[in-house]
């Protein structure tokens, strides 16, 4: 067989290189799949076809990737569920309190499921064309407009994941120092500013991490990173039988506090240093709720799931890969996710109710900012969020350098450099930002449903060839209509922020 002949065969497609390796990689473009969905060579298909099947030019076969993933089953659900987990955890409660508990668990079902079946379009347009980028994902179906489209919302959605991240180490990191020296009242201290801790955490534990040349190397912090989650979850729910309801506001003065507080005999451990706060004494569970905050809830559901711009990264580095393995990981770590989130908003709910804030544990600091558990739990949360910001920033890294330097080979300079001014810019934003909810919102209203559902199906349309799927199949058909979600999803999300901006309300606040 000459080389026109295999040039004739199959057409070549760049892979970009994932930071291992310099030389600019091509791969041939697979035929249709076969049942398993199994698209990629495993290490047995290439000694076969370096056995039975020589290369004229005396070169090895070409891979899918530039380098063997060695990344293992269980350490891949940990990198994904890690990226899936976040600061959205803390506001998903005060979405249960404006959507009620049935129309909640109905929304964060049918996201979970719709999260899934757009990780399953990612990874099958992903096996017809030997690519394993979301950028280059687009640039295969649009070209350079999709390239820069898919690029820009990684990016945009990574940036809002990871100021929110440390939007939390800038308001909880404070109270935990000053719970800890036991300090009441407000102080002038620079180790109580907010401000100048963000810029000491990125400085000292995310730059360090996020400097390091691939992902799987995170796959031992984020086993951690979940671990402090699944404690916070835990005491979650133990505090749901400790607090009382209505429950009763810590008080600095407690001269004061006693002498203008009622009925304080009713707050059993809660008596002393407390004040009833004045709220709606309403304890009552309800099963749905519409108001103005309601608009709030899609776009937090659609943040806290995304992480479809990990999936192709943890894809690659995933010990013998093929479609249907990457997908039980995917599967896996939505599960427990979902599990998690379902058990924290519902007893977050359950112990506040309508009085609950926006970020969560800000509401148990009104009743005891001097609470061990509570302290631990804000230790372990600072150290999650902390953990997986190095995580979120890779795509976004990847991102940038494939829009602004896409046939430059790995340099280290380069590589610094993006992250440093990435963290540099994501500080800037946590200094000046109002609140958490407005990153939520806004974040999670227009790049969430261009990564979850508009993305993966128009590249899914794209990319599948008509012959084996014509315009008119079956799935196709469904990849349009779940673009049409998207699309529906983002106009509705938007038009509701917009409206209850334009109305004045500042409960979306939750006190910051």
């Amino acid at each position: 067989m000459d080389s026109e002949e295999v040039a004739g065969q199959s057409e070549m497609v760049t892979i970009i290189p994932n930071g291992k390796h310099n030389e600019d990689l091509t791969v041939p473009v697979k035929t249709p799949p076969d049942d398993d969905g199994r698209y990629e060579d495993t290490e047995g298909n290439i000694a076969e076809s370096e056995k039975f099947l020589p290369h004229t030019d005396g070169k090895k076969p070409t891979r899918f990737t530039d380098f063997e993933g060695k990344t293992s089953f269980g350490m891949s659900v940990f990198n994904l569920g890690n990226a899936i987990m976040g600061s959205g955890i803390l506001g998903l409660a005060y979405a249960m309190a404006n959507t009620g508990i049935i129309l909640f668990l109905f929304l964060l079902t049918v996201v979970a499921v719709l999260s899934c079946y757009s990780i399953h379009l990612l990874l099958k347009s992903s096996g017809v064309v030997g690519i394993r980028a979301y950028e280059q994902l687009g640039y295969r179906a649009f070209g350079t407009p999709g390239k820069l489209a898919a690029g820009i919302a990684i990016t945009l959605q990574n940036i809002g994941a990871m100021s929110s991240y440390l939007y939390i180490v800038k308001y909880e990191f404070p109270l935990v120092i000053q719970a800890f020296l036991n300090i009441s009242g407000k102080s002038d201290e620079w180790y109580l500013n907010g401000n100048y801790l963000v810029v000491l955490v990125s400085v000292c534990v995310i730059l360090p991490l996020a400097l390091m040349k691939q992902l799987g190397y995170l796959g031992y912090t984020s086993g951690f990173s979940l671990s402090c989650m699944v404690f916070f979850l835990c005491v979650v729910i133990y505090k749901k039988f400790q607090i009382p309801c209505p429950f009763f506001e810590f008080s600095f003065n407690t001269t004061e506090s006693l002498n203008s507080s009622t009925g304080m005999e009713h707050s059993v451990g809660y008596q002393n240093g407390h004040t009833q706060m004045e709220a709606d004494p309403d304890c009552s569970p309800r099963m749905f709720t519409l108001n103005s905050q309601t608009a709030y809830t899609i776009p937090i559901l659609a943040f806290a799931f995304v992480c479809h711009p990990e999936v192709l990264p943890i894809y690659t580095e995933l010990r013998n890969p093929t479609k249907r393995k990457m997908q039980h990981v995917s599967n896996i770590s939505i599960a427990v996710m979902y599990t998690m989130y379902f058990l924290a908003a519902l007893f977050g709910y359950l112990t506040f109710y309508g009085n609950v804030e926006a970020e969560m544990l800000h509401t148990y600091s009104r009743i005891d900012p001097f609470d061990t558990l509570i302290l631990c739990v804000r230790l372990a949360v600072l150290t999650a969020v902390t953990l997986t910001v190095p995580i979120v920033l890779f795509p976004v890294r990847r991102a940038i350098q494939q829009m602004l330097f896409p046939n430059k080979a790995f340099n280290w300079l380069r590589h610094i450099a993006i992250a440093t001014c990435l963290l540099i810019l994501i500080n800037l934003l946590v200094i000046f930002a109002p609140n958490i909810l407005g990153i939520f919102g806004i974040i999670g209203a227009t790049s969430a449903p261009c990564l979850i559902f508009i993305f993966p199906a128009i590249f899914y349309i794209r990319i599948m060839p008509t012959e084996e799927e014509p315009m008119r199949s079956t799935p196709k058909i469904m990849a349009a209509c779940f673009a049409g979600l998207g699309v529906l999803f983002m106009i509705m999300s938007l038009s509701f922020i917009i409206i209850d901006w334009t109305t004045g309300s500042d409960n979306g606040g939750g006190g910051h």
